[in-house]
């Protein structure tokens, strides 16, 4: 009969399996960059902790406590959206196209460069 720790780990490492096929198939399968940078943030690095978490557990059944484990769940959980953000930005600044059926691009107004020509040219004075 499995334990419990181990039906634990199948868990995990089944579901993060999942998630990460999911993520691959929409890196793959959607139209633009900015839908595939979502596709990867989302299901493929939950995909990843998860995986690292049955690892973790499985050497936590073990007897082993991995901070190292623990340290790359959290490294993977916060750079991997900062890092998707980031390149779907400078995309978006450098003029990749958004996909046709997009209906409202919600970063058009925020760059400097998008501002109204007479506000562009007022001078500032500093004291």
């Amino acid at each position: 009969m499995l334990s419990l720790i181990e039906i634990l780990i199948s868990i995990f490492v089944l579901l993060g399996s999942f998630l990460s096929l999911i993520g691959s198939l929409g890196i793959m399968r959607l139209p633009d960059i900015y839908s595939r940078m979502h596709a990867a943030t989302k299901s493929a690095t939950l995909g990843v902790v998860l995986l690292i978490l049955g690892t973790f557990t499985y050497f936590l059944g073990e007897g082993i406590f991995s901070l190292q484990l623990l340290l790359t769940i959290a490294f993977v959980f916060l750079t991997a959206p900062v890092a998707a953000m980031i390149i779907s930005r400078s995309a978006h600044r450098n003029g990749v196209e958004l996909w046709g059926r997009t209906k409202h691009d919600e970063l058009q107004e925020s760059y400097p460069e998008h501002l109204e020509p007479e506000r562009e040219n007022e001078k500032v004075e500093r004291p």
